[in-house]
């Protein structure tokens, strides 16, 4: 599968490090390790996102609301 191409502007030691990691083989080239950081970045940006929406809620009103369901009489619920 065909995969666009970028240009990426690198400091020199940057490079050299990443060019370091290329030559011990932990990446087989240049591309493969921009993108495996690139994609490590996006997770964890996206982690990170979610544990603030998390710290925004309140969690009194969702104890109640988790809680709601179960005010009803246990012996009405279904078996399992």
């Amino acid at each position: 599968m065909a995969r666009p191409k970028i240009a990426v502007t690198l400091d020199e030691r940057t490079l050299r490090k990443l060019d370091r990691l290329v030559r011990r083989e932990v990446f087989p080239n240049r591309s493969r390790a921009i993108q495996a950081a690139l994609e490590e970045k996006l997770e964890r940006m996206e982690r990170s996102r979610l544990a603030r929406e998390c710290a925004m809620l309140d969690p009194v009103f969702e104890k109640a609301l988790a809680e709601e369901g179960m005010s009803e009489d246990f012996s009405q619920w279904p078996e399992y």
